[in-house]
């Protein structure tokens, strides 16, 4: 049915943009009969349910990753990182713990931080292992686990906890040790002790007399501590040097007065190089358990001294 009223277009301002304008229809659907309006394509819509059933699974599988992971760790207690002894910039977060292969072994065995009880002190005791350069490591000998620290250190997990410990209340106290050398394999010590004897040569030493002085400072393979993984040695933050000026700072001023308290005594003290073969070093540390170390800290004695002594 037609109209015959005028077609009236009324004129609106347009903004300032760029508009796509879709052909014409049918401008005045009064006018044109039988003209309808435009229809819009149906959308079809799209189902959630795949959707969320993927993200489900996602969630499930990492869930079930993270669970895990976990399960594989060892539980960790109150150093440097979940077990960062060693380094403040970690934030002292408490997950680094990692399992690693005991001395010859094939299979990892997990870190064990359970606090052992301290027996009678006794020559045969694994924490009172004499290792210097008259007594090397026997041939057949082997570390049962070791605890390896974030920041790539490791030692024996029976003195690990009293480790963390101690850096941890020295850390406490304002302080930032660090520890810069601890389980060493018997083929990083050969290294370290020719790079020695190859400094000594340069200096013009002949070989024997370069061995005799590096040995000094290096241990000769198989006669190191540090290959027992019960050894650390630790420094000031803020003076690395391994030098005579170390027992000044004021970590190694707390240590040499705590370390007993966590059963760690002072390895090499001034003026026992004699008994020891090894020169003073006011950084090494040794585990020997908390009731030799009391004795040997206040008695201002060397551990060749204290065996001599409970084994007579």
């Amino acid at each position: 049915m037609s109209s015959n009223r005028p077609c009236v277009v009324k004129e609106f301002p347009l903004p300032e943009r760029e508009y796509r304008v879709a052909p014409a229809r049918c401008w005045d659907a009064g006018v044109k009969a039988g003209c309808a309006p435009p229809r819009r394509p149906k959308r079809r819509r799209r189902s959630l349910l795949p959707l969320a059933l993927l993200g489900l699974a996602l969630f499930a599988g990492g869930f079930l990753l993270g669970r895990a992971a976990l399960a594989r760790e060892p539980s960790s207690q109150a150093c440097g990182t979940p077990v960062s002894i060693l380094d403040p910039a970690d934030g002292g977060r408490r997950d680094g713990v990692m399992p690693e292969l005991p001395v010859g072994a094939e299979e990892p065995d997990w870190v064990s931080l359970a606090q052992e009880p301290d027996p009678a002190a006794s020559p045969e005791d694994w924490k009172l292992l004499l290792v210097n350069w008259e007594t090397p490591l026997p041939e057949d000998f082997s570390i049962p686990r070791l605890t390896r620290l974030v920041n790539g250190h490791a030692i024996d997990s029976r003195a690990y906890p009293d480790l963390q410990r101690m850096m941890d209340d020295a850390r406490a106290a304002g302080l930032q040790p660090t520890i810069c050398s601890s389980y060493r394999t018997r083929d990083k010590q050969e290294e370290l002790f020719e790079n020695k004897v190859q400094s000594m040569l340069a200096e013009g030493y002949g070989r024997t007399e370069a061995e005799e002085r590096a040995a000094a400072w290096v241990a000769r393979p198989d006669t190191s501590e540090h290959q027992a993984g019960l050894a650390v040695d630790i420094v000031d933050k803020s003076y690395q040097l391994l030098d005579q000026r170390q027992e000044e700072t004021a970590v190694q001023k707390w240590l040499m007065a705590h370390c007993a308290q966590y059963g760690y005594i002072l390895r090499y003290p001034t003026g026992k190089s004699a008994l020891t073969g090894v020169n003073y070093e006011p950084w090494h540390y040794r585990y020997v358990g908390t009731e030799a170390a009391a004795e040997i800290m206040e008695r201002g004695i060397c551990l060749e001294e204290y065996l001599a002594e409970i084994s007579g």
